[in-house]
């Protein structure tokens, strides 16, 4: 049920917003990416982008597309030169994008609305 107008949105459990969280992850296109503060923002839980990193930190899922996760500023957020740095640089550049550095140039443009389309559906 929902409340009253102007009443708060009830709260979700951690599996809500973690369902939520990976929901986006799967649905970022293969070449783009998205910063941790992009995806909590998307998922509905704004200011939460250490709770998306976190959410990735225990993932499972080898099918996640865990790689297109960056920092804000484009900047991959394992050590530079450590294994899980150089993976996600690997699987980046498969994809076609740029990573310079450790770094990809973030998009200037929100990829809402083709992102929208992919979570949930037209319209």
């Amino acid at each position: 049920m929902r409340g009253a107008a102007g009443d708060p949105a009830p709260a979700l459990t951690p599996e809500q917003a973690r369902e939520r969280i990976l929901a986006v992850i799967r649905a970022i296109p293969v070449g783009q990416v998205m910063g941790y503060g992009q995806v909590a923002a998307r998922a509905g839980l704004p200011g939460r982008a250490r709770l998306t990193a976190r959410v990735l930190g225990i993932n499972e899922d080898p099918e996640l597309p865990w790689h297109r996760v960056l920092r804000a500023d484009g900047r991959i957020a394992m050590p530079e030169g450590s294994t899980g740095w150089r993976e996600q640089s690997r699987r980046l550049r498969a994809e076609g994008v740029a990573v310079e550095r450790g770094r990809v140039r973030m998009q200037a443009v929100d990829p809402s609305a083709s992102l929208d389309a992919a979570l949930w559906g037209p319209g």
